[in-house]
């Protein structure tokens, strides 16, 4: 019961539900992450901890990146239950399309120059 109650933990932040909505499209960096939620880099970081926390996302280094991937062929049961209705959701929403539309632009080269 445990793990249940972390996953809706997790998912019960509107941000991080727009993360897992973004990271739907493609794997993204913290910095991409950050630019199109426009949100503080820290405050990226703390929600991705609790996601992949929970089993809902990981990480995985590439170059000098950390891409941050949607956790779908996960073992557990839950995760593998919950994760396609929540793909399936809030497709209609306006923040979550605008933050689509935000994807379509966002430049990792550019962004994480510094």
């Amino acid at each position: 019961m445990e793990k249940l109650v972390k996953i809706f933990k997790a998912l019960g932040d509107k941000n991080r539900l727009r993360i897992v909505k973004i990271l739907q499209q493609r794997s993204l960096c913290v910095c991409e992450i950050t630019s199109i939620l426009e949100l503080a880099t820290s405050t990226v970081s703390a929600h991705l901890s609790i996601l992949k926390e929970a089993d809902i996302i990981f990480d995985h280094k590439t170059g000098k990146w950390v891409d941050y991937h949607l956790n779908i062929g996960s073992n557990n049961i839950f995760i593998s239950g919950l994760l396609p209705l929540i793909l399936d959701w809030l497709n209609d929403d306006e923040q979550v399309k605008s933050d689509r539309e935000k994807l379509k632009t966002t430049d990792r080269i550019e962004l994480c120059k510094a």
